[in-house]
């Protein structure tokens, strides 16, 4: 994977601006270790980081079409390009017929051509992860591109002569025309809607991303965004039978052309159906085209066998992850991740998001990819399943259900509670909530007679698509990326999700059972324990020492005066919760009673490192 960025500005000669593009492309550089690339030009410029996965030698960037051999002569199209093509052979061929001559083997030159073949309907055309920037230069336009469940990200942000663009805000902030602010619509998002943020919204004041499936053109006269693909409502006419066997299909294809790769790739694998289902059907099509066995890895804690269990976390991993590889027969490593280590990794996971995140489980997914790196380019992982099958807890949770909010905040405080009362005034978290949960729901496309249960579940599975799973998918990207590490995700294949969104619950949940339309389309692939194995959440660690330092140093925060967190929260709730040994609310759904307090140190972290204004 690789990280993009650039600068268009209409009034300002950007060739006499390298050292800006140079600092912009640098900050991407765990994105894209192995090379850089920077193109200029009068208005625009671009940058490049490259991780090489498909043709090594052949996908430097950023790449310019070019009109003829005169150098003098503005090429055609200049890309920069972050992603993976799924099916970029079969569009290399199809573009071969119409006249395309192609002088590497990278996908990256199938976006350019096919750009150059079909506009701005090309991405439509495309199977994968991606986010992109195109110059044309005949028009001065500025074409920004994200996949279609925007597993890939892609910031942009205006100002008065152009518009600077970055893979992830990092690079957007090395420009001097972008400062760190943080204004009303910030905080709500940061303190209200960490686990439920909107589609578009930066976090910084004025920092949009481009939306899932869309695309975004900057001129002259100004920005348009254009959607390219949608979830669209039909009645569903298949059997069960034949659902089922569509849904294999369609996994197996998105799992066997995800395999596709000229550097060393694993999986990632939890001992849960997803993970397992993933890792047996790229054993199997490794064994089809007479390749070695499959590596995987798993991530686990010193004392996590002692840990009792609860509604999140309903099991241990290591039990279900043996019986998985015994009967794949993977190569495979579990890491374990002490104590001292997560502590010492959360400066670079800040670093990495650019926001505060979920700090422990980032920690520990940092360290997991750090040591799948050394291994490998490459992993496929079974995130995104739970969302297109409907396996998460309040999928199943009538009160939940019927909560007239996103229904994995019903019944939860928020980190908003801790505002102060002025903070509060200027984010109005509980309209604020209420205001993106409305627009969320008129987002939805409803099938014509659907009522009840039905109708209310389609909602809740079009929430999860659109405001659960976005953080979910940043976290990975941003996490994976801060080691150089792609992490794909097969069960994000728009195709599987297409189908999935129209089969009715009964179908998905079989006599109640959770995933049971997964569960059944892979039983033969997997050992009955962990095909049915309830839904187990990602491992938090039940370190002591981690949460003793946090306490330290939240009481260190209470005790600075000049400490900057607490311009947003009220320091007496803060220290009255404390002293009562009550825990902070936290932005994450999942039940850790370390989550609240990580939020606030985290916090007060990304208001100094990155200086942060409030307005």
């Amino acid at each position: 994977m690789c990280g993009v960025t650039g600068w268009v500005d209409w009034e300002v000669d950007l060739r006499t601006r390298a050292r800006t593009v140079h600092a912009m492309t640098d900050t991407l550089g765990c994105r894209g270790p192995d090379a850089d690339g920077v193109w200029l030009s009068r208005h625009a410029a671009l940058g490049h980081r490259r991780l090489a996965v498909i043709d090594p030698a052949g996908g430097r960037q950023p790449l310019a079409a070019e009109r003829g051999a005169a150098a003098e002569e503005s090429p055609r199209a200049v890309l920069s390009y972050n992603g993976e093509l799924y099916n970029h052979r079969e569009l290399r061929r199809e573009l071969e017929a119409l006249g395309h001559v192609f002088r590497s083997r990278s996908d990256t030159e199938v976006v350019l051509r096919a750009h150059l073949q079909w506009g701005a309907e090309a991405p439509a055309r495309f199977n994968g992860i991606f986010a992109y920037a195109l110059w044309d230069p005949a028009r001065e336009e500025l074409l920004l591109v994200r996949d279609h469940l925007g597993i890939k990200p892609l910031y942009w942000h205006r100002h008065p002569s152009g518009v600077l663009f970055g893979s992830e805000p990092k690079a957007v902030l090395a420009n001097p025309l972008f400062t760190a602010e943080l204004d009303g619509e910030g905080i709500a998002e940061l303190f209200a809607l960490p686990a439920a943020p909107s589609a578009g919204h930066g976090l910084f004041r004025g920092l949009h991303e481009v939306r899932p499936g869309h695309l975004v053109r900057f001129g002259r006269g100004g920005a348009r965004e254009t959607r390219y693909w949608a979830l669209v409502s039909r009645t569903h006419t298949d059997d069960a039978a034949t659902t089922g066997a569509t849904v294999r299909a369609l996994l197996a294809d998105s799992v066997e052309r995800q395999l596709l790769s000229d550097v060393p790739l694993c999986t990632l694998l939890s001992g849960g159906v997803d993970s397992s289902a993933i890792t047996a059907l790229a054993a199997s099509a490794r064994e089809r085209n007479g390749l070695g066995k499959v590596t995987s890895f798993s991530v686990d804690f010193p004392g996590s066998a002692d840990r009792v269990p609860d509604a999140w976390r309903t099991s241990q991993d290591a039990p279900y992850v043996r019986a998985a590889v015994e009967h794949i027969g993977t190569l495979h490593t579990s890491v374990v991740v002490p104590d001292d280590d997560l502590l010492d990794a959360r400066d670079q996971v800040l670093r990495a998001r650019d926001r505060p995140g979920w700090g422990e489980m980032d920690a520990s997914l940092h360290l997991l990819f750090r040591e799948v790196r050394r291994h490998s380019t490459v992993a496929l992982s079974g995130e995104v399943a739970d969302e297109v099958f409907g396996g998460y807890p309040y999928f199943h949770d009538a009160a939940a259900l019927a909560a007239d909010t996103f229904p994995w905040l019903h019944g939860r405080t928020t980190p908003a509670a801790l505002l102060r009362p002025e903070a509060a005034a200027e984010a109005r978290p509980e309209e604020y909530t209420a205001e993106a949960y409305r627009g969320s729901l008129a987002e939805v496309d409803r099938l014509e007679g659907e009522q009840g249960a039905d109708r209310r579940l389609r909602e809740v599975s079009h929430l999860a698509l659109t405001r659960w799973l976005p953080p979910l998918l940043d976290r990975v990207d941003r996490v994976s990326m801060s080691v150089g590490l792609e992490v794909r995700v097969p069960f994000a294949d728009h195709r599987l999700v297409e189908y999935l969104w129209n089969v009715p619950w009964a179908l998905k949940a079989p006599e109640g059972r959770s995933k049971g339309l997964l569960r059944d389309a892979v039983r033969d692939l997997l050992p009955p324990m962990v095909t049915d194995r309830p839904k187990s959440g990602y491992p938090s660690t039940p370190a002591v020492r981690y949460t003793e330092v946090l306490t330290a140093r939240a009481q260190e925060l209470l005790a600075d005066p000049n400490a900057p967190v607490f311009q947003l929260v009220d320091r007496a709730t803060v220290r009255r919760l404390l002293a009562d040994g009550e825990p902070l609310p936290s932005p994450r759904t999942a039940p850790n009673p370390v989550g609240g307090l990580d939020h606030l140190v985290q916090v007060d972290e990304w208001l100094r490192a990155y200086r942060v204004g409030l307005r």
